[in-house]
């Protein structure tokens, strides 16, 4: 048996090296049709975390205040962070939301780009376990983020084809940067996305 999708790493890496959250989604796009995707399905593009984005989530926490475009951390993968980043937010503020960062890999399938992803859910904000810094804590299952997605790309009308790749993942529980457990069943799951739909072109 081959590797499926060789040189790519299972499990995302935090700016100090430690391992951080699983990759457990990928998406055949162009750029411009994730991004059209991602928005026309609900999520919100993420801004970079600079000093006036991590006030202003401090403060929507805080007050319980939604922040739809809250920043998220930068994690790597292929030697770099993330290329895209979108959230979710729920009801709560900001410390609550569903958030996925997408790299794009180097190779292409089928002619087309490929993002890798790995998606979580923010359930709490707090201090890490390792590192003792703010933080947010991701929920342990990161199998019901990677279904969210493909629900919400499919409802928007964007999905052409969906693959399982199994035993993806070899270890099938971890834990990230900032000492979250979590759980997979091991599954990469393989979005290729549709044209626009007439409505949105």
């Amino acid at each position: 048996r081959h590797e499926p999708l060789p040189g790519v790493d299972r499990v995302t890496r935090t700016s100090d090296a430690h391992p951080g959250d699983p990759v457990n989604i990928a998406i055949e796009a162009t750029e411009e049709q994730l991004v059209r995707a991602m928005t026309s399905a609900g999520w919100f593009p993420a801004d970079p975390v600079t000093l006036a984005s991590s006030v202003r989530i401090a403060v929507d926490t805080v007050l319980r205040r939604p922040d739809q475009e809250a920043p998220v951390s930068p994690l790597y993968l292929f030697g770099r962070k993330q290329d895209l980043a979108f959230e979710l937010p729920v009801a709560g503020g900001p410390r609550h939301r569903h958030h996925v960062r997408f790299w794009r890999w180097s190779q292409q399938r089928d002619g087309l780009p490929v993002w890798f992803g790995a998606a979580t859910y923010d359930e709490r904000a707090g201090l890490s376990y390792t590192t003792g810094q703010v933080t947010h804590h991701i929920g342990p299952d990161v199998d019901a983020e990677r279904t969210l997605i493909a629900a919400d790309l499919k409802r928007a009308g964007w999905v052409a084809a969906e693959q399982w790749i199994d035993r993806f993942q070899p270890q099938l529980e971890g834990r990230n940067g900032g000492g979250d457990p979590w759980r997979t069943d091991g599954r990469l799951l393989i979005v290729r996305l549709a044209p626009p739909p007439a409505d949105q072109r």
